[in-house]
């Protein structure tokens, strides 16, 4: 089984050292590499390709936001977590607008990160719930639906069980052994769906999951 390979970001020095020993202890996880900047992160994210970039949000120079911009660019398929102190609305969407597969702040349980972590590498947004609820306030405020009711008529039964799964941050293998199918089936209804509902991501997956009343968030 290959080890999810983790970039850390985090301008200061005693907070990588705290997350190195956190991931040294699970053994399906590396850690490949290291920086304190922006500008670093991007560079190795060039070179090593991670499967999970740790970001900070704030640091000098590039900041996390940038940064995150700038890796999807590099490297669509290197997923970033952002971890950080700051829990306001403004940071939050600027990191998912970025790119972001998740946002959990500093104060969070040390099994709730190493969660999140297992989650993005597999391809699935991680809501920490102290902080899904700017999503549902986002959605909630829309004058209106922005996906029809007929494209969500268009999903079968089976369908829609596995949208409010992937929704939950469930994987594709855990999604298979609750619905007792193969991951590749599972992964054919991701497309399928993606399709009918003319979503291109699974931030806008979650969103219109929650529009639609499919999952509840709270804290």
């Amino acid at each position: 089984m290959s080890k999810i390979r983790l970039l850390l970001v985090d301008d200061h020095e005693i907070v990588r050292a705290g997350l190195r020993m956190l991931f040294l202890a699970e053994p399906d996880m590396t850690i490949v590499g290291e920086a304190g900047s922006g500008q670093d992160a991007l560079r190795l994210v060039r070179e090593l390709k991670p499967d999970v970039v740790l970001m900070d949000v704030a640091m000098p120079g590039m900041t996390g936001i940038e940064a995150t911009r700038q890796i999807k660019e590099a490297s669509p398929e290197t997923a970033v977590l952002a971890l950080t102190m700051y829990e306001d609305e403004q940071y939050f969407f600027e990191m998912i607008h970025a790119g972001a597969a998740g946002y959990i702040p500093k104060r969070a349980a040390p099994d709730d990160l190493v969660s999140a972590i297992r989650v993005v590498s597999q391809g699935n947004v991680f809501l920490y719930a102290s902080l899904a609820r700017y999503l549902v306030n986002e959605v909630l405020n829309q004058p209106e639906a922005s996906k029809s009711s007929s494209a969500a008529e268009a999903l079968t039964a089976r369908e829609r069980e596995v949208l409010v799964y992937i929704a939950e941050g469930d994987t594709n293998r855990e999604i298979a052994e609750k619905l007792v199918i193969s991951p590749k089936t599972v992964d054919r209804h991701r497309e399928n769906i993606m399709r009918k509902l003319n979503l291109h991501n699974r931030v806008e997956l979650v969103r219109y999951a929650i529009e639609k009343g499919l999952i509840r968030t709270g804290d």
